[in-house]
């Protein structure tokens, strides 16, 4: 096996390791919110604190990784996961609701570490393999997809009185797990004029069409899949549905958002990379219209399923398009910001998830949705027809 597919290969299953830590704090963190905190408005809560910590060291983490390489970047931040995660099982021991905030706090800088798998993998693949790459190695959240919400299940009462606290021990084991498969690891660090060369200023590199669709669509797609991700869990107890039935339908959403990565790298290829980013804009607002049709099990999975695919399609998509914005001495500060747009998004539609859940219900937080989703698929389209328009313009036939 050569390097690139090698590292391909142990990104994904690291990426099978983040996520599976990812689907039992979606699983959990809402539902053990909810039962530790005094004002239930604030039940997600711990949700946006894990989102914080990934938005407040997500750049610093991309910089610091462009002088120590991706290798000791991705040990690091699942070290930080493991002390985030015994903090949270501290937390609900304890039932402390502020402390586990800030154990969640500390466990987003693992998250923010692991956002860069699919950078890593593009770094060193060649622009024929690189969409591929990026989609085998989010392929991997398949696995987690299915052993989250599984192990969520199996540990939510591992300890009589401490509802969720053997959930959170769980995470501390997967993190040890991913730090063995770094040690595997063998990506090319930059080179010391690579890591010294400052490049454009970012200023300069968000003006250009590819880099605003790229960071729009992507902090849409992220933004509106975590806004009803994190309300679902809430809307299925409203509806006294059970919390198995909770967990199926976040596990399906899991699986929803990475098996179709097996094959979008070669549906980029063949019908075109805008094209298959706008589909994944109208599978989302197929997700709004099933939601919005009914609260049975079967329209909350069946809509899930639908943000799932969309969210794969518009955020393969994304990133495959950022990379063209760049070069490799650029990266860092590209896909920093990038990253941190998306981690901004995410805070916001995370606690503003349970707020709106509380006060509007589930019915007005889809219709939310569409309006943005309206928006990216717009921008898509805009910068399609530019990309026509150049292509017929007589300066590209010469």
């Amino acid at each position: 096996m050569d390097s690139t597919k090698k590292n391909v290969a142990l990104l994904s299953a690291s990426q099978a390791l983040l996520l599976t830590n990812n689907s039992i704090l979606i699983a959990t963190n809402g539902l053990a919110g909810y039962a530790l905190a005094a004002d239930k408005a604030w039940a997600t809560l711990p949700v946006t604190a894990y989102i914080v910590g990934a938005a407040i060291t997500t750049m610093p983490a991309s910089l610091l990784m462009r002088r120590i390489g991706r290798r000791t970047g991705f040990t690091l931040g699942a070290i930080f996961g493991l002390v985030g995660a015994l903090i949270c099982a501290y937390a609900a021991y304890r039932k402390e609701f502020w402390l586990l905030c800030a154990g969640a706090l500390v466990l987003g800088a693992y998250n923010a570490t692991g956002q860069y798998y699919r950078f890593a993998a593009a770094d060193s693949a060649s622009a024929h393999f690189r969409s591929r790459a990026i989609s085998l190695v989010l392929a991997g959240g398949i696995a987690g997809g299915i052993l989250g919400p599984e192990t969520s299940k199996l540990t939510k009462d591992l300890f009589a009185h401490a509802a969720f606290a053997g959930s959170y021990l769980s995470l501390a084991l997967f993190c040890l797990l991913a730090i063995g498969v770094f040690s595997m690891l063998r990506i090319p660090r930059l080179s010391t004029a690579e890591r010294t060369a400052t490049g454009r200023p970012l200023a300069t590199i968000a003006r250009q069409p590819e880099f605003l669709v790229a960071v729009l669509t992507a902090v849409v797609a992220y933004g509106i899949m975590n806004l009803l991700m994190t309300a679902t869990p809430l809307a299925m107890d409203a509806c006294q549905l059970p919390f198995g039935d909770a967990a199926f339908v976040i596990q399906w959403h899991v699986i929803a958002m990475f098996s179709p990565s097996f094959f979008t790298g070669a549906l980029i290829k063949r019908f075109g990379l805008l094209n298959i980013m706008l589909l994944g804009v109208a599978l989302s607002l197929a997700c709004v219209a099933v939601a919005l049709a009914g609260v049975e099990v079967r329209n909350f999975w069946l809509a899930l399923v639908l943000v799932g695919v969309g969210w794969n399609f518009m955020f393969i998509g994304a990133t495959t398009l950022l990379t063209e914005c760049h070069t490799a001495a650029e990266r860092g500060k590209v896909q920093g910001l990038n990253d941190l747009a998306i981690f901004v998004t995410m805070i916001a539609t995370s606690l503003s998830s349970g707020l709106l859940f509380t006060l509007q219900g589930w019915v007005a937080m889809n219709r939310l949705a569409v309006p943005f989703l309206v928006l990216a698929g717009a921008a898509i389209a805009w910068l399609a027809a530019k990309r026509r328009r150049l292509a017929h313009s007589p300066s590209a036939s010469r």
